[in-house]
């Protein structure tokens, strides 16, 4: 079953539950979805669809960090239940230790000596970690391991 279809059966569910949250979010997912198929001009495939949620995602992360700012904790509730809903449509996340294997593992290969070798090793891990793992995080633990 590809991801288009486990969010529409997932949306079908959401309506039957008469879960408005996660009905909302569903339905955000999928026209984010339509428009980018639109710019596109092609359908999205699983990692396309995975793109965009990711998006999404970090979205949700940036308001969180807004609000607990402006001290709304209010907003910062209904964001974070809208992350956990966005977060399930995603690939299992990976641990701090399997990032930092991952960027050992990549450094080694591709034999990257210094910062000046951070796109390098970026560009080879990023397929690697798209949906997986925040990529402010990954670039973060790429500087470390290089610097």
């Amino acid at each position: 079953m590809t991801l288009k279809e486990q969010i529409t059966d997932a949306m079908k569910q959401a309506m039957k539950a008469r879960d408005d949250l996660r009905l909302s979010v569903i339905r955000m997912i999928r026209s984010t979805v339509q428009n980018r198929e639109i710019d596109q001009r092609q359908e999205l495939d699983d990692q396309g669809i995975i793109e965009v949620v990711s998006t999404l995602v970090k979205q949700r992360r940036e308001s969180i960090r807004l609000y607990q700012e402006g001290n709304r904790q209010d907003l910062v509730a209904k964001e974070e239940a809208e992350l956990a809903i966005l977060l399930g449509f995603l690939p299992t996340q990976l641990s701090s230790n399997e990032i930092s294997d991952l960027v050992v593992k990549v450094i080694g290969e591709i034999g990257a000596s210094g910062i000046k070798d951070m796109g390098r090793v970026m560009k080879t891990l990023t397929p690697v970690t798209a949906g997986r793992a925040d990529g402010k995080v990954v670039s973060d633990m790429v500087k470390q391991h290089l610097s």
